[in-house]
């Protein structure tokens, strides 16, 4: 790309200032949303954005990132670099400004960057202030430039260092210890954050190394978003080949958006707005449903598949099985919240709308085969519903004619209070026997399934509410499901999975969690769902007694009572359990150790769920080869 400063000026006068870097180590959180491991990947992701945003303004094709052994953090691009003349207003090099200033950067009218996403310019100064040390090099003029700070503050002058036929800026930062809670770097965790952020943006080569245990991997997608939906369609069956793809752009805003069909009965559609996933949609998101609803049902009817007796698609039958990426760039992004989960420029949906509307009747109209295929899934997702619905309605009516009684395994607790509550979902009548004897039966409440559940992944919602099993969960939980689903009405505030530490109970915790994460997906969102952590071993020394939960724990407990007698008893299962150990091992509120489910990246648990609980073994058993059986996943 041609990097002309003449024409696009990037120096002093693009750097605007809007106030102070105080406050920012006081309450980092406001910044970065946490002190814990997502704010630490932040700080990485902040200065990556700096560079992409080079990129969009065509300056920049290259971005190195490395995880050092000290778990510093180093990235290079080949952009124009910083500016290092004088800022006229704040006396001192326009570097030093972007990096000791808050809110100081080419984002805020000045015309240094059309396009860019990040904090609106907070990035590099907090990552600056919550670091120990930062040093930064820039070429530019054909010199090379370098400063250093240490927690926010200038620690060198400006100085020149020698002469180069480069540009580009690198940053190397040390997190500082005092305000994370740990500063080790996860890999994975970057390596997925940069994978999306070359979909995005194709053409752009992103690398991440590892120099703790020599990893390296490079991104780069000149199909861009296009490969996107390719990659996470790897796992699925797809029903139509063709990927159908637009870009549509005017004056100061584009959109991107490409799509394809597979056979599965859950849809997955992740939105950005300007490289920032918008988690909670928006405007952008909201024009693009709209128009895949209105073009399907428009083509439906023209070309037959759709009968005037039967009733138009809604939303929910033309989105079963897509995999779509929306992403629009806009010169002026609103987002609403502090985390920037929704798109709330309105002007956004006409534009998107209107676009994908004149992209997807064109595309229907000239793949008549592949259309066909496509608008008879959505006929069947609408039957379905329907039959789903007709399955709601008479649960509904049992339970009224039933008194509106909870099921009949469920030993509901006395408390009315959400907050207050919990319910565990124990495995097998013989552990849930026990469970109940021992519970506290104020604030705690048992469900006991039988077996296995069923496997959502592979069934559509009107066979998924005949599951004796579900059924009971979704009257016990008192909050609908799917599209009915309403958070404000659950009855717990804990949701405990209590199963055995074998195989067979991992598999019955992935199926729970593949239901919630598919029908009820704010129960994981809002963090009200939890494993329990059941023993491994009783060793039992005269009247001592010791619960272990790792062979790691159980070896420490013989190694300090070498030399004595003592019981061991190996759990097979939780129904090896009497009432009141359970209850001190598993259940007491003071000490037992629950595991909260999380999802902190929607894409790595779409892949993960896709490739435990579909259809393609490959995948499955290259994943088990790759993760213990007793691994803990994260999702």
């Amino acid at each position: 790309m041609e990097k002309n400063d003449k024409l696009h000026p990037y120096d002093a006068g693009q750097i605007q200032v809007l106030e102070g870097l105080e406050a920012v180590r006081k309450r980092p959180g406001m910044y970065i949303g946490s002190t814990g491991s997502p704010g630490l990947h932040h700080l990485v992701y902040e200065i990556v954005d700096n560079s992409v945003d080079e990129a969009l303004a065509g300056f920049c094709t290259s971005i190195k990132v490395a995880i050092n052994k000290d778990n510093s953090i180093t990235v290079e691009d080949d952009g124009r670099g910083m500016p290092v003349d004088m800022h006229k207003k704040m006396k001192k090099p326009a570097v030093e400004v972007i990096h000791t200033v808050l809110h100081a950067g080419g984002k805020f009218g000045g015309g240094g960057y059309k396009v860019s996403g990040g904090l609106h310019g907070v990035g590099a100064s907090v990552v600056n202030a919550l670091s120990s040390r930062m040093e930064v090099e820039i070429r530019r003029n054909g010199k090379i430039y370098t400063q250093a700070y240490e927690y926010g503050k200038t620690v060198t002058s400006l100085e020149e260092k020698g002469n180069t036929r480069k540009t580009g800026s690198k940053t190397i930062f040390w997190p500082d210890t005092q305000i994370f809670d740990d500063i080790v770097y996860d890999y994975d965790t970057l390596a997925r954050r940069f994978r999306e952020m070359a979909f995005l943006n194709k053409g752009i080569r992103i690398s991440i190394e590892d120099k703790r245990d020599e990893k390296f991997e490079e991104f780069f997608y000149e199909g861009g978003i296009k490969q996107y939906v390719e990659y996470l369609n790897e796992l699925k069956n797809n029903i139509h080949k063709d990927i159908i793809y637009f870009e549509v752009k005017d004056k100061d805003r584009e959109v991107e958006v490409a799509l394809q069909y597979t056979d599965s009965y859950s849809e997955y559609i992740a939105s950005y707005a300007n490289n920032i996933k918008t988690t909670e949609g928006g405007f952008h998101l909201q024009g693009f449903k709209a128009a895949l609803t209105r073009t399907f049902n428009d083509y439906g009817k023209k070309s037959k598949i759709l009968k005037d007796s039967d009733e138009p698609f809604d939303g929910s039958d033309v989105r079963e099985g897509i995999t779509a990426i929306v992403s629009v760039k806009l010169t002026e992004p609103q987002f609403e919240g502090q985390t920037k989960a929704k798109l709330g420029n309105s002007d956004m949906r006409g534009f998107v709308e209107t676009a994908a509307a004149d992209y997807l009747g064109a595309f229907l109209e000239e793949n008549p085969k592949q259309a066909k295929i496509i608008i008879e899934k959505c006929l069947k997702a609408a039957r379905a519903r329907e039959a789903a619905r007709k399955a709601r309605n008479l649960a509904r009516r049992a339970t009224v004619l039933d008194g509106g009684s909870m099921p009949g395994k469920l030993a509901d607790c006395s408390e009315k209070d959400p907050a207050l509550s919990e319910i565990f979902l124990v495995e097998g009548d013989s552990a849930g026997g026990s469970a109940k004897d021992g519970r506290d039966r104020k604030r705690q409440a048992i469900l006991p399934l039988r077996g296995k559940i069923l496997n959502v992944e592979k069934a559509r919602l009107d066979k998924i509410l005949n599951s004796e099993e579900i059924k009971n969960m979704i009257t016990a939980f008192g909050c609908g499901i799917g599209s009915d689903f309403d958070i404000t009405k659950l009855r717990y505030h804990k949701i405990i999975i209590m199963t055995d530490a074998d195989v067979d109970g991992a598999h019955i915790r992935t199926l729970l969690l593949t239901f919630f994460y598919r029908y009820m997906t704010p129960l994981i969102e809002n963090g009200y769902v939890y494993a329990a952590q059941p023993p491994l071993f009783r060793v039992k020394k005269g009247k001592d007694i010791y619960y272990t939960y790792s062979e790691k724990e159980q070896n420490e407990v013989l190694e300090s009572l070498k030399g004595q007698k003592y019981d061991i008893q190996r759990y097979k299962g939780l129904g090896e359990m009497d009432a009141e150990q359970l209850w001190d091992t598993t259940m007491d509120f003071k000490k037992r150790t629950l595991i909260q489910i999380t999802v902190e990246d929607a894409t790595a648990a779409e892949e993960i769920f896709t490739t435990l609980m579909g259809d393609k073994v490959p995948p499955r058993k290259k994943f088990i080869e790759d993760h213990a059986v007793y691994a803990t996943i994260d999702i």
